[in-house]
């Protein structure tokens, strides 16, 4: 089984939809959401219609949880604030409840997925090194684990400690090991590479590839800036930051 795994879409419906036709040409039978389908860009209904429509399995993502709450939650800076309250504001009620009730944490076949680490989920840490990863896979009970949250696609393997596999974009697992590996984002990489980024895990050959897509990033642009969200949110995206 083929799958497409990807997260942080952000209400990038350009990418998403680059991503969705790359994954196809994959041949990529199974699809699998790591959270944040909202906030940042300016089409949070349409990827979140998309996702429904999809059914495919999903966890929940900060920005789908504050994005739900008329009043945003936590110490979130003042650009990602404004972006959610305007998204708060495109959603309906059933929309709001639907992400809300998202699941922290999944296992789909015999992998794991969440948005961030599974050491206390919904305190959204992020994993930006080798000792996170570490706090991370203690919890870790399948072989492998999907994350997303830093927007920065990487592998880690654990044998007796854990390694980040640096500038390696394809691993075939291996039994004595374990793998916690990072998708990247759809909708707003912080790599310096503007491109989309998703996961293909071929579960039949243990083999997972990161992807980097090209996509249609002036109507992107242009959507943020005709929405009146912040312009930054705009120039970030071809800074890849």
């Amino acid at each position: 089984m083929k799958y497409a795994i990807f997260g942080d879409i952000h209400a990038n419906w350009e990418a998403f939809q680059a991503v969705l036709e790359h994954a196809q040409t994959q041949g990529c039978e199974s699809y699998v959401c790591m959270g944040d389908i909202v906030g940042y860009n300016a089409d949070p209904v349409a990827c979140l219609e998309k996702i429904r429509e999809m059914d495919c399995p999903i966890v929940k993502g900060n920005h789908d949880e504050d994005s739900s709450r008329e009043v945003i939650q936590g110490n979130t800076n003042p650009i990602a604030r404004e972006a959610q309250q305007w998204t708060y504001n495109q959603l309906n009620e059933e929309q709001r409840e639907w992400l809300l009730n998202l699941r922290f944490v999944r296992q789909v076949e015999k992998f794991t997925i969440v948005h961030c680490s599974l050491d206390q989920p919904q305190q959204w840490h992020y994993i930006t090194n080798k000792f996170d990863a570490m706090a991370s896979m203690a919890y870790q009970f399948t072989q492998l684990c999907f994350i997303g949250h830093s927007h920065v696609p990487q592998i880690y393997e654990r044998d007796t400690k854990v390694r980040l596999l640096d500038g390696v974009t394809e691993v075939t697992l291996e039994d004595t090991k374990k793998y916690l590996i990072n998708v990247g984002a759809v909708g707003q990489p912080r790599d310096g590479d503007w491109r989309a980024s998703y996961c293909v895990y071929d579960s039949s050959t243990k083999t997972a590839t990161l992807h980097r897509i090209e996509y249609d990033i002036e109507a992107t642009q242009a959507k943020i800036l005709a929405a009146g969200l912040p312009d930054v949110l705009a120039t970030r995206l071809t800074e890849g930051r």
